[in-house]
């Protein structure tokens, strides 16, 4: 295996040790697989402090077998095909991987998903980039 195929975002994410929970809902959720693939991604992660931020008992009630699917729709409305770098953000409406949109938005220098900032910007890895985000995105 070479070092490109071992920094796909999966492995990233699991190697930066700000986004256990949220690793540890995608392979709940079954999306291992499909962020270790060719992709491009863009993916805005919350990290383990967003997750904190859910009401108690929400992340343990999505990690439950049973809500395997409500898990893969809020997952999957963090990421966006293709791979887009913080200098190629701007005000718009990205389409997310599970049809949804996001209201991204540029000001002052800030980027903010939703109403989500952007903390870290631009974390690369060999099948797209992620963007860290300090509250979880949940779809309609």
């Amino acid at each position: 295996m070479t070092t490109t195929e071992t920094n796909d975002i999966v492995a990233v994410a699991s190697g930066a040790g700000i986004f256990s929970t949220l690793v540890a809902a995608v392979t709940a959720a079954g999306l291992v697989e499909t962020l270790q693939g060719p992709g491009p991604f863009t993916v805005f992660a919350p990290n383990d402090e967003a997750f904190a931020k859910l009401p108690e008992g929400t992340v343990a009630e999505l990690l439950k077998p049973e809500n395997k699917e409500k898990l893969a729709a809020v997952l999957t409305y963090h990421v966006v095909a293709g791979k887009v770098m913080a200098c190629d953000i701007t005000t718009m409406k990205a389409t997310t991987v599970n049809g949804q949109e996001l209201d991204i938005n540029v000001s002052h220098g800030e980027v903010t998903v939703n109403k989500s900032k952007v903390i870290k910007a631009d974390v690369a890895a060999s099948n797209g980039v992620i963007h860290v985000l300090d509250c979880v995105l949940l779809p309609e």
